[in-house]
């Protein structure tokens, strides 16, 4: 039976941030991480071909722990973040300078970064059982018992069990922790598009009646589309051929972001809205995806996962290692997140709804509240503070 002090389930993006972040600052904790996915291998989920956005105060609390650097051939600075609604008035842009800061945030390709994680994870003294996947557990009074699926039936014991294994948690279940979720109507399609003139590191958000369409700036003067549309319109947007979907794409979006020229791979990705019944449990505690999933529609996931992973290690830090996991623990850690989860799931759902309502009184208020925003900086101010993290 091996002990740890914390194990995490789940070694993809929010998993291996946490057990990187916890070590570096808490070196003496004994950790394991149970990932399921070899790192290289081209099926692994968190590490596709897709692009995150890190708001600013992620990637200043990342590149105090050496786990971000702007120098980075992957990683592209947000310089303007301008808003608009097809076919209507109202438009609105945010700047770095207008906070005294260098960017909003960075765009950041999921593919290479994942890579840069499990090398910290195996440059650390982080125990890794990978690939594996957690077949039994057990809630003791004072641990967490796991068995692992392997051929030796490895038994893990840790004082905090981190379920960070994504949207669709086995571990989860295991727990009978709901999941209380529903699919919107509209799907994303992904793509990387090349793109004349280069963006000069301005970020897109352009609602349409079809759905909202986001165009993140990455390297190579590239942009990283996520065009969200109904289910039917989908399908038909996937099969068309290259110059017909650029064509499609430039005609819904417009010529802001400058001429589409050639794209890459296009995926689908369901958007779903969901949430976990609750974010603890006994000597339990779920984060990320596995906890919150949320429309892209204000590129706020993975930074509502970052924020779950600070509460977790400052929470470690100010209670002794004895009491780590226990009632105390996690219900401090329960309170300290259920607002800013609260507030960022009704924000985008919101966003999601007032953005794909065609009324025309309600086109008008949202074009009113854009020139609003765009006019006086005070009512900008809560709009920019969430774009780049900085909620508290």
């Amino acid at each position: 039976m091996q002990q740890f002090d914390v194990l995490i389930v789940g070694g993809g993006m929010a998993g291996a941030t946490a057990a990187v972040s916890i070590k570096k600052q808490i070196p003496n904790c004994r950790i394991a991480v149970v990932e399921a996915f070899a790192p290289k291998a081209q099926s692994h989920p968190s590490f596709d071909d897709r692009c995150i956005a890190l708001a600013e105060q992620s990637v200043d609390y990342l590149s105090q722990l050496n786990l971000f650097n702007k120098t980075w051939s992957f990683a592209e600075p947000i310089l303007k973040v301008n808003v608009s609604d097809r076919g209507h008035f109202g438009k609105a842009s945010i700047t770095p300078q207008e906070y005294q800061v260098d960017a909003l945030g960075y765009v950041v390709e999921v593919n290479p970064y994942g890579q840069f994680l499990h090398q910290q994870l195996q440059s650390q003294d982080i125990t890794l059982f990978c690939p594996a996947k957690v077949n039994s557990l057990v809630q003791h009074l004072d641990y967490v018992e796991v068995t692992l699926d392997s051929d030796e039936a490895v038994k893990l014991q840790a004082k905090l069990l981190v379920v960070a294994d994504g949207a669709q948690s086995p571990t989860r279940d295991l727990i009978n922790l709901e999941f209380d979720s529903f699919p919107y109507e509209q799907g994303a399609l992904i793509a990387n598009v090349k793109v004349s003139p280069e963006h000069q590191g301005q970020a897109f958000e352009r609602f349409t009646s079809q759905g909202p369409i986001a165009l993140l700036p990455m390297s190579e003067g590239r942009f990283s589309v996520a065009w969200c549309m109904n289910q039917s319109a989908l399908e038909e947007v996937l099969a068309l051929d290259d110059s017909q979907f650029l064509m499609r794409l430039q005609q819904e979006f417009g010529y802001r972001g400058g001429l589409f020229e050639a794209v890459g791979t296009r995926s689908r990705y369901p958007l779903v809205h969901g949430r976990i019944s609750s974010v603890v449990h006994h000597r339990v505690v779920v984060i990320g995806n596995a906890a919150h999933a949320i429309h892209p529609i204000a590129g706020q996931g993975f930074n509502l996962g970052m924020r779950d992973i600070q509460c977790l290690v400052t929470q470690l830090q100010a209670t002794a290692l004895d009491s780590w996991g226990d009632h105390g623990f996690t219900h401090a850690y329960k309170v300290a997140r259920d607002q800013d989860i609260g507030r960022v799931m009704t924000l985008t759902d919101g966003l999601v709804r007032l953005f794909s309502n065609e009324s025309r009184s309600i086109a008008f208020g949202r074009s009113c509240g854009l020139m609003m925003i765009s006019l006086f900086p005070n009512l900008k101010m809560p709009l920019a503070r969430q774009l780049m993290g900085r909620v508290q």
